[in-house]
């Protein structure tokens, strides 16, 4: 019971990411160069603080580390610019698609053939964002928004497969945050950054709260599920935004949202879920 607690608290900060990017961007209490900085220099110092108190030092000077920066760089600036014009649920659907895309194709293109259950589900989700993406589809989706939570989706899964088989993940998830935030000072300095306090507020609860911290619980919870039990759970994130947006942000719960949700979380669950079926029947 504990451990379902745990998972579904680590599940709610995720899409409660997208809730609160939404909230202050859209609302115009701070702009989303200034959100994203703000995000990053509080996940860093709480992550860092978690580093300290652990004991341990932060791995800054380390091959990996660059396009860890980088990649974590894109999603933040993707993220926080795409929520200018997305939906809470709507962006959160787009991230979670185009990050599990991508990742299957850097599996097949790495040597890890998919079978025939594993395309099918990737088929079924690409469907499903095609669906939200086609003009004239019902879903109302702002394509450059879409695209820049597109870039942000390639960058959290090129974040991913960089530090996939790091040897303490919450050690070097700090260190990148640490080495992002002067990468995006110098990028974002130039463009009329405007803080405001509730948006302040907002970003150091984002960065802090169900970033830092949200990373830090999933990181305990990991080793004790399954990598298919991890991908599956992951699966709740954009219907939790989904719902969380149009309850407390009003957002519009069209037919064709609805039809890609069940595109999108349902061919990626039959993806996932096929790898754990074929490791199964070998195993026998």
């Amino acid at each position: 019971m504990r451990l379902v607690l745990l998972i579904a608290l680590t599940m709610l900060a995720f899409a409660a990411n997208s809730i609160l990017t939404r909230l202050a961007v859209d609302g115009g209490h701070i702009d989303p160069s200034g959100f994203a900085i703000v995000r990053v220099l509080s996940g860093a110092v709480v992550l860092s603080m978690l580093i300290t108190v652990r004991g341990g030092g932060l791995p800054l000077f380390r091959k990996e580390r660059l396009p860890g920066a980088i990649s974590l760089t894109v999603y933040m600036i993707g993220f926080s610019l795409a929520y200018l014009t997305l939906d809470a649920g709507l962006g959160a659907l787009i991230l979670f698609g185009v990050v599990q895309i991508t990742m299957f194709a850097h599996a097949a293109l790495t040597g890890a053939a998919p079978n025939l259950r594993q395309m099918t589900g990737a088929g079924a989700a690409f469907a499903g964002l095609l669906l939200v993406l086609w003009p004239g589809a019902g879903a109302g989706t702002d394509l450059p928004g879409a695209a820049l939570m597109a870039c942000a989706g390639i960058g959290w899964a090129s974040y991913t497969i960089a530090g996939r088989h790091a040897a303490d993940p919450l050690a070097a998830t700090s260190a990148n945050f640490v080495l992002c935030l002067p990468v995006m000072v110098i990028l974002l300095s130039g463009t009329g950054l405007n803080f405001g306090v509730t948006g302040i507020a907002l970003g150091i609860l984002c960065g802090g709260l169900t970033s830092g911290l949200g990373y830090a619980l999933w990181y305990t919870v990991l080793p004790r599920i399954t990598g298919p039990t991890a991908a599956v759970v992951q699966l709740s994130v954009p219907v939790i935004a989904l719902i969380a947006g149009t309850v407390f942000l009003g957002e519009a719960l069209g037919p064709a949202i609805l039809v890609a949700t069940v595109l999108v979380v349902g061919g990626i669950g039959w993806a996932v879920t096929g790898q754990s079926v074929q490791a199964g029947r070998r195993s026998r």
